[in-house]
């Protein structure tokens, strides 16, 4: 048994409170719950309690690629961030294609620190061609579909896809960028872009996807969730099919809502990530788009890459970035503190919407639910130090920065998976 003390719970409207734990499941949510002998007790005096987080989208690089990431350490570096369930991209080697992968990413992460939930991917090998078994996906335990990182280019397989998705029960995650037109480049197209003299990413690639996505959803009825938006056409295109009684749901990632394109030039190849970092008015949108609820999630595309591969030129080193240990430091700092939302909005934005979003239990407290559980105190200063990070990669443009809101403890399944070294 573990009891929470004194802590500000989220979603009950009662102050400072209690919350009792009991073989993984909240027993109790009260004020002045009174310890027994042999129960853990931790003190929560000025410290916010939340429902575990859950990352709707990670990469956490196994099977193939575990010299950049692989579960258990991807894993630890959830229970970091107060992330207690992280969904993660079949972009592996081999690709999460067939049940026997997504059964082995399961298996691999049955004693990892946090709960992992794989997708399987859309089309077999992700090359955009032929659809996989979606029925044999789901049965092995995939909770949505995706292609991400290898945008469906095709609007035939995109249109069957969401049919057979439909008639499965799952959501489409869906990287939206016209591959013809972004090819491998590395920067928005704009300003950055020809102060370098290179070729950039548009805008419009971004947004003639989500366009066709979202008509492809109301032809369907399928649901479609629009992956990492960057770009403030996206939004709008979003808002109005939303208006419009459209299945379609988003989410955005830290680094849309603080970085712009100028900062490949201070970063380099670590803020080089897919899609690209916008402009200033990109990023003024997407915060609008949280605010209203445009946008549904803040997810990290946590996309592990080894030092040497970032090392690499610009134009030569794989797009992405780490984020989970990072991903509630930020949004508190970029949108709490800065007045733009409250804990509780940020909250559901991190729990309850991605677990109403994929139809999974979490994202709640309350008697009954799930003992996944993040105390962080939403003032605390630190600066944000790469070397002490649990993910095996370092590749992150935050280095350096001050930042508000820190997790002191996480706790899955009822059990202390995190503890930050100041907590008591």
């Amino acid at each position: 048994m573990l009891l929470i003390k004194g802590g500000t719970v989220h979603g009950t409207g009662l102050g400072t409170s209690d919350v009792l734990t009991r073989d993984g499941r909240i027993q109790s949510i009260a004020g002045n719950i009174t310890a027994t002998g042999g129960m853990e007790v931790l003190d929560a005096s000025g410290l916010y309690v939340a429902p575990g987080f859950i990352d709707m989208h990670v990469h956490l690089r196994e099977p193939g690629y575990e010299y950049k990431e692989d579960i258990m350490t991807g894993a630890a570096a959830a229970a970091a961030g107060g992330v207690t369930t992280c969904c993660c991209m079949p972009n592996t080697s081999p690709v999460a294609d067939n049940g026997g992968v997504i059964r082995y990413i399961i298996e691999r992460a049955a004693n990892a620190a946090v709960r992992v939930l794989p997708y399987g991917a859309v089309t077999i090998g992700q090359r955009g061609g032929e659809l996989t078994d979606f029925a044999d996906l789901v049965l092995a335990g995939a909770v949505g579909l995706s292609d991400d990182g290898n945008p469906i280019q095709s609007a035939d397989v995109m249109q069957r896809a969401l049919r057979e998705a439909q008639h499965c029960g799952v959501p489409i995650i869906s990287h939206c960028e016209d591959a013809d037109i972004v090819k491998d480049f590395a920067v928005n197209e704009g300003e950055v872009s020809r102060e370098l003299g290179i070729e950039g990413r548009p805008a419009a690639a971004e947004e003639i996807m989500v366009a066709r996505d979202a008509l492809f959803a109301e032809e369907t009825g399928a649901r479609v969730h629009i992956a990492h938006v960057s770009t403030a056409g996206a939004v709008d295109i979003i808002r109005k099919a939303k208006a419009a009684n459209i299945r379609i749901t988003a989410e955005t990632c830290p680094q849309y809502i603080t970085l712009t394109e100028r900062a490949i030039l201070s970063r380099g190849a670590l803020a080089r990530v897919n899609p690209p970092l916008r402009t200033e008015a990109d990023v003024k949108a997407i915060v609008e788009g949280l605010v209203d609820g445009t946008i549904d999630a803040i997810a990290t595309d946590h996309a592990p890459h080894s030092k040497e591969e970032k090392d690499r030129p610009l134009e030569g080193a794989p797009s992405g970035m780490i984020g989970l240990e990072t991903s509630l430091a930020i949004a508190l700092t970029f949108l709490y503190h800065r007045g733009k939302m409250t804990l509780d909005k940020i909250v559901a934005l991190m729990s309850s919407n991605p677990a109403g979003i994929l139809g999974i239990e979490g994202g709640e407290l309350r008697e009954g639910a799930r003992a996944d559980i993040a105390i962080f105190d939403p003032r605390e200063e630190w600066v944000v130090e790469p070397g002490k990070f649990r993910s095996k990669a370092r590749n992150t443009p935050f280095s350096g920065m001050k930042l508000r809101g820190r997790v002191k403890y996480t706790i899955f399944g009822g059990r202390v998976v995190y503890r930050d070294q100041g907590a008591q």
